[in-house]
């Protein structure tokens, strides 16, 4: 909940920040295999700043802690 996956390479479809502002999940696309690592993931991570960095984790906590 709260996660968008977009990665379509073959259609060049990734989450992009102008495509994702005024939005409340947080988007994940371009999961590749790390290369430096045989464990590792390398993803691109796009969420609205403003929005999601602030006011609304503000938000989902309250909920979360307080069982709104």
């Amino acid at each position: 909940e709260g996660l968008v996956v977009l990665d379509c390479p073959e259609k060049k479809e990734y989450p992009m920040p102008l495509d994702i502002a005024d939005k409340d999940p947080v988007y994940v696309g371009r999961i590749r295999k790390d290369l430096t690592n045989d464990c590792g993931l390398s993803f691109w991570v796009v969420g609205d700043q403003i929005k999601k960095g602030a006011a609304l984790n503000a938000v989902q906590i309250a909920k979360y802690r307080f069982k709104v």
